[in-house]
C-alpha cells in the first residue's frame, strides 16, 4: 500500500478536504502526496471532480502535477506529484530549522523567484486557453516549494471554471479564506480571475512583510494586514512594512517596484488591478532592479540612474492601471524626496 494502509505517521498535511499523505508508487522508486478526501465533507465530492478536470485539462511548471485518482465507492484519492519543502507559509512563519539547529528564513531573492513562478502558474490558470479559470483560494499555504524553491500552485477544489474571459462568476456561497477576500465581492457577489489577483497581492505583502494575512495574537483585536499595510504606503514608511530578517538585504528600487505591484494588486477597483501576466512581467522587472550593480552618482541614498529607471516604471505602471494621478505616483515622488529607507 502506498501509504502503508493510511498511516498518520505518514501524513504531511491536513485540511477540511481531509488529509494528505506522503505515499510510494513504482515498488517504492517514486514519492508521491496522496489527498485522501474527507467522505463527510458535503463538498468532497465536488471539489474532487473540480481538481481532476481542472488539473487534466492546464499543465504548467508552476502549477502542482496530478499523477493520478481512484474513485471507490465513497472513498475518494487523489495522487500528486510530491513538493518536498512544503508551504510558503511554511517558510515564513514556522521558520524551519536546519540540522545545526539554527533558524533559516527564505531571502528576499529566493522571495522573488518564488513570488514570479506563483504569478506565472496563476497567470497561466486564468489565461491557458479562450476560457478562464478562477482558483478562489490562492494563499500562502496554497503555494508549494520543490527542492529547487520552484513554486506551484495546489489546492483547485473550490476553484471556479471554465468561465468565458468576458464573464464573472456569480456566486452567495463564500468560499476562500478570511485575509484574502476580494472586497468587491461583499458587493457584487462576482468573483473574477481579478479576485484571485487580490488574493495574490495579500500573498505579497506577507512576503515582504514576513506577516500572516489576518494576525491573530491571544486576547487582541485581529490584524488585517492589508489594512495595516495600506496607512504606510501612503505615508511612504517602506521600511516599516519589511520583514525584520530581510533588512540590509532589499534594494530601494526593487522594493519600491514590489510594494507598487502588491499596492495595485489589492486596489479596491478590480478594474483598476494588473492581470497575472502583467504581475509576473513587474515582478521580473522588479528582480532585475534588485540584481543590479551599483552605477551611476548617489542622490540621497539612491543610485540616479535607477531612479529615472525606477520612475520610468512606477510611471509606466501607473498609466497601464490608469492611476497616474492615484496613489502610484506618490510612491514614484516618494523616490525622488526626502524619504529613505
Amino acid at each position: 500500500m502506498a501509504t502503508h494502509n493510511f498511516d498518520d505517521a505518514l501524513v504531511i498535511g491536513v485540511g477540511g478536504f481531509g488529509k494528505v499523505y506522503q505515499g510510494f508508487i513504482n515498488s517504492g522508486a517514486t514519492v508521491v502526496a496522496i489527498k485522501r478526501l474527507n467522505v463527510e465533507s458535503q463538498q468532497g465530492a465536488r471539489e474532487f471532480w473540480m481538481e481532476i478536470k481542472l488539473l487534466s485539462e492546464v499543465r504548467h511548471t508552476h502549477l502542482v502535477e496530478l499523477i493520478g485518482y481512484c474513485k471507490e465507492g465513497r472513498e475518494m484519492i487523489l495522487v500528486y506529484e510530491y513538493v518536498s519543502r512544503g508551504t510558503l507559509a511554511d517558510h515564513l512563519y514556522k521558520r524551519r530549522t536546519t540540522k545545526t539547529n539554527t533558524s533559516t528564513s527564505l531571502t528576499w531573492e529566493q522571495r522573488l523567484n518564488i513570488c514570479i513562478g506563483a504569478a506565472r502558474g496563476l497567470g497561466h490558470l486564468h489565461a491557458s486557453t479562450n476560457k478562464s479559470f478562477i482558483h478562489r483560494d490562492v494563499k500562502t499555504t496554497n503555494i508549494l516549494l520543490d527542492e529547487n524553491w520552484v513554486a506551484k500552485i495546489s489546492d483547485f477544489g473550490l476553484s471556479k471554471g471554465p468561465t468565458s474571459l468576458s464573464k464573472t462568476h456569480t456566486t452567495t456561497a463564500v468560499k476562500g479564506t478570511f485575509g484574502y477576500f476580494d472586497p468587491d465581492y461583499f458587493y457584487t457577489q462576482k468573483l473574477t480571475t481579478k479576485s484571485d489577483v487580490y488574493a495574490f497581492g495579500v500573498v505579497l505583502l506577507e512576503v515582504l512583510c514576513g506577516r500572516p494575512a489576518v494576525d491573530t495574537k491571544p486576547g487582541e483585536e485581529p490584524i488585517n494586514l492589508v489594512q495595516w499595510a495600506k496607512p504606510l504606503i501612503k505615508k511612504r514608511e517602506l521600511d516599516r512594512l519589511v520583514d525584520p530578517s530581510l533588512k540590509g538585504q532589499i534594494r530601494q528600487p526593487c522594493l519600491i517596484s514590489f510594494v507598487a505591484i502588491a499596492n495595485n494588486c489589492v486596489h479596491e477597483s478590480p478594474n483598476l488591478r494588473p492581470t497575472m501576466a502583467e504581475v509576473s512581467s513587474q515582478l521580473v522587472h522588479a528582480l532585475s532592479l534588485q540584481r543590479e550593480r551599483t552605477r551611476g552618482i548617489r542622490t540621497k541614498g539612491f543610485q540616479s540612474s535607477i531612479l529615472e529607471d525606477q520612475l520610468f516604471f512606477v510611471r509606466g505602471l501607473a498609466w497601464t492601471l490608469g492611476m497616474e494621478s492615484g496613489g502610484l505616483m506618490s510612491i514614484a515622488f516618494c523616490v525622488l524626496t526626502d524619504v529613505s529607507f
